[in-house]
Formats: structure tokens, sequence, C-alpha cells
């Protein structure tokens, strides 16, 4: 559960940031006029502050990645097996039709990957160094191109969007329940001024938030279930389900940062609602029925 909740913090941090940012520049002030809410202006401002954080969060991704995981992005190949992963990674990005992205590897004990970046022509793919020991070539090509298939999908621009959609109905929602419920407590007929508003649009964003979370989950599991088919067409698909197999076996705590965990190849968690990954076992019957998309 603290992990559950980690990564839900880490989502609603730049609104919240944003929240009193807004508050303390008077911000506020504008979506109320002749005592009653500015629909139309504070659904603007919502948009604005919606959108804007997801896509700050999005343009930092791969710099957030790189300086969470000390990934190491390989420029010049030290042994034969980045020599591989770089012509691996070239080889996929060809077939897919994207851009070369940065290969890099990260030092975590348990089998992983991700991709991230805000343009699928300049993105970030990293393994982990404990997936280059336990897993053989041919399943290593399968998380890569797994990982490709993310890319060539826009998956992170696509999730950017739809938690800035998420975002500005959270945001929304909260200043209007925020300023009934401030009306009902304290009959204040302006709205929006007293620190009691505040305090209950910062709870109300926890809230909502966090029940709004469930709708990225929900995406977040159905763009696995679509890369794990691209993976498939990329490097075979009994290598892909063969690597999938292989990750049920990872044991111990996911040590990607909270930040990135949506993005990597293995990151389920018991809490179906809330996971970012199905299960493995489900990614495995798909694609053996042929029913992954």
């Amino acid at each position: 559960m603290r992990r559950i909740l980690l990564f839900i913090a880490t989502n609603l941090a730049v609104m919240l940031l944003l929240t009193i940012v807004v508050k303390l520049f008077g911000i506020d002030t504008y979506t109320y006029r002749n005592g009653g809410i500015n629909l139309q202006g504070l659904l603007v401002m919502s948009a604005v502050l919606g959108f804007g954080g997801s896509f700050i969060s999005l343009a930092m991704s791969k710099w957030i990645a790189k300086s969470q995981t000390g990934a190491r992005v390989i420029d010049s190949p030290a042994n034969a097996t980045e020599a591989w992963l770089v012509a691996t990674v070239r080889k996929q990005a060809d077939a897919a039709g994207i851009g070369m992205p940065e290969v890099a590897v990260y030092d975590a004990p348990e089998m992983n990957a991700f991709a991230t970046g805000m343009n699928r022509n300049s993105a970030l793919v990293a393994v982990s160094t404990g997936l280059l020991q336990q897993m053989n070539r041919d399943e290593v090509e399968a998380v890569l191109a797994h990982e490709v298939s993310h890319v060539a999908n826009g998956d992170m621009v696509t999730m950017g969007l739809i938690q800035g959609v998420v975002n500005t109905f959270v945001i929304f929602l909260a200043r209007v329940i925020g300023a009934v419920v401030d009306r009902a407590i304290s009959g204040n007929r302006e709205g929006g001024s007293g620190p009691a508003y505040f305090l209950i649009v910062i709870v109300l964003q926890l809230v909502l938030g966090v029940l709004a979370s469930i709708i990225v989950m929900a995406f977040s599991r159905w763009r696995e279930f679509r890369a794990d088919a691209g993976g498939a067409r990329l490097a075979g698909r009994e290598k892909m389900i063969n690597a999938l197999a292989r990750l049920s076996g990872n044991h111990g705590e996911n040590t990607l940062p909270k930040a990135i965990q949506a993005f990597g190849i293995s990151g389920g968690d018991l809490r179906k609602l809330f996971s970012s990954h199905p299960p493995i076992e489900e990614r495995i019957a798909a694609l053996r029925a042929g029913t992954a998309r």
C-alpha cells in the first residue's frame, strides 16, 4: 500500500504546488464574479494548470529518469553487451519508424526496463543490470522491442494528455465543490476568499486525484498489452512470451523511482485498480490468443 500511496503522491505533487502558487498570487480571484463562480474562467484556469503540470513533468521525464535511476547513457559502447544493446535498439527503431532513442543501463537488482521522453524521435530506453544478468539475449531483445513499441505508439505523450485532462477536471471540480462547501460552512456568498476554502480545495484535490488516478492506471494497463503486441511483432511472439515468463520471477520491491514506475516493463500491484501493469499471466495469455493490441 505504501508504494501505491507514494506513486499517487508523485502524480499529485505538481498539481498541489500549482494550487499553492495560484492561491499565493491571487489568481483564484479571477474565477469568481458577482458573488458566483465564473465557470468558463475556472475551466480555462484548470486546463492551463492541469495540462501545464502534466507537460512540464513530461518534458522533464528523461532528465528525471536519468537522475533518479543513475542511468548511464551508452555514448560509446564499453563492451560487447553494450554494443549489442545499441545495435538491437537501432534495428528495432528503424523497423518501428522512429528516431534512434538514447540507450542506457542503470544499476538495479530486479529485471526491469523503461522508456520515456516527450518526443518519439528523441526518447530514452533503459535496462537494468539485473535484467542483463538474468535474461538471455532473446529475452532482452523482446524487452527492448516492448520499450521501443511504447515509444513508437507515442504512449508517453498520450499518457501526458490523459493526465492533463484528468488534472483539469480534478482542479475544476475541487474548486466548484469547495466553493459550495465553504459557503455552507461560513455563509460567505463571495466564495473562494477564506482560508477554509483553500484547505477544502487541497483536500478535495487529493481525494479526487486518487480517484482519477484509476482512469490513468487503466490506460497504463491497456498500453502494456499494446506494447507487448508491438514487441512480439519486432522480436517474435515466443521471445516476448518467454521474456514475460522470466519477468514473473522478479522478487522484492520494484526499485524504479515512483515517478517512472508506470513506464517500466514490470511494475504491477495486487490492487488492480491502482496498478500500472496487468498481471503477467494475463499479458502472456493475450499474446498466446493473439488478442493483445
